[in-house]
Order: structure tokens, then C-alpha cells, then sequence
């Protein structure tokens, strides 16, 4: 089918043609269709299915249908993270770029003046982290009682990040009659308490079944010894030739150290945390989107939210404390039915992470062992810290 098919007016359809894009994905078919009704609803879908655009176009349709002038926010979206709010923002901006609505972003990390300015001005659509929403309503400048359409986009990931008392609060100051649409990549149990707080009768879309990865993923683990991991990936980075690769470590502090080893290897490398200014990391990532930087090391910051256009490779350097985490990172590629690539680097200290994923998946990873890097078999698992000073238990694969 096509987007026309929709019913969607003719700006959106000329934007969507400019664009590129021909037919809609199946998370579009099956949300655009609940959205325009005025149905809530709940949405699992991994990312680089096209959802962003399942809610973005049907918003825009709804709103353009009654233009209002200046006055109030009438739609507001709610993202886990920065880089989330301006690249849904930037879907906002390039779909509605011929209708006569205003919209803009606010997130912490940046200057709060420029954001006052433009919201005083009046914007019909609100893009925001939760955070930086409840500054600006607790000093008056953003007035939600006349918000129509509610987004929390990624909820799952904002629970994780610790935000379900600012979801909450927020919630609490929305006027009761609105639609109400929450997409989330799993469906935990939390999330589905969330769901029930406040979902009226919601049509309920999944996708991709629950936890899964993307079909057109390769997925292979790579023993090698903790100490040899960057050796290793400076080889495959060489070897493979590999022009751009996104890779994940656990820490900040890991993150600034790898991306340095892997400068002094003579590979163009930068890093992306959450200690970095927020211009620091927006440079960092246009820089990587455009190819003077080779490989981006990142947190788990941005497994969440980055999209990168047919990105080929992505490497966990460290596997993540949280098995689902792993489902966010490789996430980052194979998007929007491009294929991609998933390599994780496995030392004797990450078995039993590595054993949760694949009991998160239900099914064992295809699992190869470079030449010249044969782990050492000898060597005793060491404890992996989680935080707070709690270690996790290992065991031997």
C-alpha cells in the first residue's frame, strides 16, 4: 500500500516523497490507521522499524486539521535522552515542513534561555526529556493544559534511566480527556504497570516479537582474552576494513580510553558519554554520520535513539550488565530493513552475561575464535562490578 492511502493531506505526502520513501513500514500500516481514529495505544517495536514516523505523520494530520494560531501545547512528546528528542524533533520538522505548525525541542545539558524564547512564542507540538519539561513548567513557561496527544516514545528505556517519578508528575498535570500513545521497544512487566496507570482501552500493536533482534542482524560473539580486545578489534577494524563502526563499552571512563587506544592504532575514533557537553557529543556524532570519524565508542547512553543511516557494524566491546541492553545497541543497525552486523567481543569474566542474553534471546550466539587470539584458558573469571558496589557471580562458559 502506499501513504496516500492513509488519507493523509497532500503537504505530508509531498514531504514524505522528498524523502524518499515509497511505502510504509508494518509498525506504519498498523499505527497511522489507530492514531488518525483517536485510539490510544501501546506499541512494541525495536528500532529502524519506522515508528517514529507511525506516530509523527498521524499527528501531524491530526493537528493541521484544526490550525489554532498562538496559544498552547497541544501535542507532547516525552524521550529517555537528548540525542532521542532532536532526531524525533527533526522527524517533526521535515514531515510538517509545509503545515502551518510550530514545533520545537528542549533538553538539558544546554543553555535553557534560547528554548524560553521559542516556547513563549508558541509552539503547537513539544518535544522534551522529562527533565527539562519540569524546569520549564515549574517556572511557568510551558502551560500542558490544553495538550490533545501525549507520546512517551522509548518508555521503556525511561524507566530504566530512572525517570518513572517525572513520567508520573507529568502525567499528573495533563488535562485527563487526551489521546495517549506509548512505544516501547520490550514489554516488561513495569511497562505494562505503566501502560495500565493511564492507556484508556488502547489498540496494542507488537511488531517484532518480545525481546527479539532484528532479522537482518548477524549476530557472532568472539572469544578473546580481556587484555586482548583492542588488539583484537583494531585488527578486525583493519582486516575487515571497516569504514564505520559503532562500539560500546561499559563506562565513560572506558569509552575515553578505547577511543584513545584506538587513535594511537591510527584509527580515527571519538567518544560519546554522558560527561561530555552536549555540543561535544552532537559534534561527535555529525562527524561520525559523515565519515571523518571511522568509530564512535559510546555508553549505553546511545544505544538508545541514535539513528544512523544503513550503519554496517556494531561492536560490544564490553557486554552490558542489562541483557536487554544488548537488544538496544545491535538495534543501532540493521535498521529500516538494511542489513548489519553485530560483533561481540567475549572475555572469561562476561560468560554469564553473555549466557543471560542468549536465555533473553532463546538461542545460543554463533561463536568464533580469531586466529592469533585464542583466549587463554587458564585464566580465572574475574567479578564484573554493576554499580553501587554489588558484583555479579561468574562462571566459567
Amino acid at each position: 500500500m502506499s501513504f496516500k492511502a492513509f488519507g493523509l493531506p497532500g503537504e505530508i505526502l509531498r514531504a514524505i516523497a522528498e524523502e524518499g520513501y515509497g511505502e510504509p513500514t508494518q509498525v506504519q500500516t498498523k499505527a497511522i490507521p489507530i492514531v488518525l481514529a483517536g485510539f490510544d495505544m501501546l506499541v512494541g517495536s525495536q528500532t529502524g522499524t519506522g515508528k517514529t514516523a507511525g506516530f509523527v505523520l498521524p499527528l501531524l494530520y491530526r493537528l493541521s486539521a484544526t490550525p489554532r494560531g498562538r496559544g498552547p501545547i497541544r501535542a507532547l512528546i516525552l524521550t529517555p535522552t537528548r540525542e532521542l528528542a532532536a532526531q524525533v524533533g527533526e522527524s517533526v520538522r521535515v514531515y510538517g515542513k509545509y503545515l502551518p505548525l510550530k514545533s520545537t525541542v528542549v533538553f538539558g545539558g544546554v543553555n535553557i534561555n534560547p528554548q524560553i524564547k521559542t516556547l513563549r512564542s508558541g509552539v503547537d507540538i513539544l518535544i522534551a526529556t522529562p527533565g527539562r519539561l519540569l524546569d520549564l513548567v515549574s517556572q511557568g513557561i510551558v502551560d500542558l493544559s490544553k495538550v490533545q496527544i501525549l507520546v512517551l516514545d522509548e518508555a521503556d528505556r525511561m524507566l530504566d534511566m530512572g525517570f518513572i517519578h517525572d513520567i508520573r508528575k507529568i502525567l499528573a498535570i495533563l488535562p485527563k480527556e487526551r489521546q495517549n500513545l506509548l512505544f516501547s521497544a520490550t514489554f516488561s512487566d513495569e511497562i505494562k504497570r505503566l501502560a495500565d496507570g493511564f492507556l484508556k482501552s488502547p489498540k496494542m500493536i507488537e511488531v517484532t516479537p518480545r525481546n527479539t533482534t532484528a532479522e537482518k542482524i548477524s549476530q557472532v560473539i568472539h572469544l578473546v582474552d580481556s587484555k586482548r580486545k583492542r588488539e583484537l578489534l583494531s585488527f578486525l577494524i583493519f582486516s575487515k576494513k571497516w569504514k564505520q563502526v559503532l562500539v560500546f563499552t561499559r563506562t565513560k571512563h572506558g569509552a575515553n580510553r578505547l577511543a584513545e587506544q584506538l587513535s594511537h592504532d591510527g584509527i580515527n575514533a571519538s567518544a560519546i558519554h554522558g560527561n561530555k557537553s552536549q555540543s561535544a557529543r552532537t559534534k561527535a556524532l555529525a562527524d561520525f554520520k559523515q565519515g571523518v570519524v571511522q568509530v564512535l565508542v559510546a555508553t549505553d547512553i546511545a544505544a538508545r535513539g541514535l539513528d544512523i543511516d544503513q550503519l554496517p557494524h556494531v561492536v560490544n566491546y564490553e557486554l552490558p550488565n542489562v541483557p536487554e541492553d544488548y537488544v538496544h545497541r545491535i538495534g543501532r543497525t540493521g535498521r529500516a530493513g538494511c542489513e548489519g552486523a553485530a560483533v561481540s567481543l567475549v572475555c572469561v569474566d562476561e560468560h554469564l552475561l553473555l549466557k543471560d542474553i542468549e536465555r533473553l534471546l532463546k538461542c545460543t550466539l554463533p561463536t568464533v575464535i580469531v586466529p592469533g587470539f585464542e583466549p587463554d584458558l587458564s585464566i580465572k573469571p574475574e567479578p564484573i562490578f554493576k554499580g553501587r558496589g554489588m558484583k555479579q557471580n561468574v562462571r566459567r562458559r
